[in-house]
């Protein structure tokens, strides 16, 4: 019916009197239209729907992976910035050093916990030989005691087995500052109830003995104890450099210790 109407107004399409029909039949087959055109649009708007959850879905695992990668990246950049500030500290406190140094890496440590070894890339190939003093850019860390060709082993200055001559800065008192197997402390035993020795003193290696050339800092005085009525105390002292970490430290090139002079 629609259409032979549709027809018949199209056949007196220009008779002015139809007008008012025309506008009529144009809205109704407009509704039709759009009824006829749901079903499409109600697909195609569905599908548009699903496609585009699945593409925010697939963006924000893609997102989410670039943003792991660039916090992996960033962490990675942060050790690096790290790593190169100690370097430079250690560069800056060569200065400082009388001694021609160079450097080596640690390239492992000793696996047995009560023994503070180091083990460097440098060997009798680079020069290094036994008794060379191992510094960091906060002070002495220890001296090497064995050396292979291309490698090398480095015994610290907190090791239970190690001792060196050391000297308060304020004064000159002489001591001997001995390892106690903790990285943060030293001990010197038998000091004199009357020597002078306070919390606070910094502590620098005094070149008896030739192991280590005079002035390198050791240590700074963290307690002295002192029981009531006793002759002697015994003095406790922290390690200036960090022992426990950094991959960098400095060999002090010198005469060879086992001549008598360093």
């Amino acid at each position: 019916m629609v259409v032979s109407l549709c027809a018949v107004l199209f056949y007196f399409r220009d008779d002015p009197r139809l007008a008012p029909a025309r506008a009529v039949v144009s809205d109704v087959t407009s509704v039709f239209y759009s009824i006829a055109a749901a079903p499409v649009t109600l697909w195609n708007g569905v599908t548009g729907y699903f496609v585009s959850q699945e593409q925010l879905r697939e963006d924000n695992e893609r997102l989410r992976q670039q943003n792991f990668i660039f916090k992996g990246r960033l962490q990675r950049l942060a050790a690096l910035q790290a790593e190169n500030a100690r370097y430079r500290a250690l560069l800056n406190s060569a200065g400082i050093v009388d001694d021609d140094v160079m450097v080596a890496e640690i390239i492992a440590v000793a696996s047995d916990p009560a023994r503070h070894l180091l083990v460097l890339d440098k060997g009798v190939s680079h020069g290094v030989v036994a008794g060379q003093p191992l510094l960091g850019a906060d002070g002495l860390m220890g001296q090497v005691v064995w050396v292979g060709n291309s490698s090398s082993r480095a015994m610290l200055i907190t090791d239970s087995s190690h001792a060196l001559p050391v000297q308060v800065v304020r004064n000159g008192v002489r001591a001997v500052a001995e390892g106690t197997g903790g990285l943060d402390r030293l001990i010197i035993r038998h000091v004199a109830a009357t020597t002078d020795i306070v919390v606070g003193d910094m502590l620098e290696t005094s070149g008896l003995g030739r192991r280590f050339p005079p002035g390198y800092p050791v240590a700074q005085v963290t307690a002295v104890d002192l029981e009531a009525g006793a002759a002697f105390s015994t003095v406790s002292a922290q390690p200036l450099a960090p022992l426990d970490r950094g991959r960098h430290v400095m060999l002090a090139i010198g005469e060879d210790p086992d001549a008598g002079e360093y």
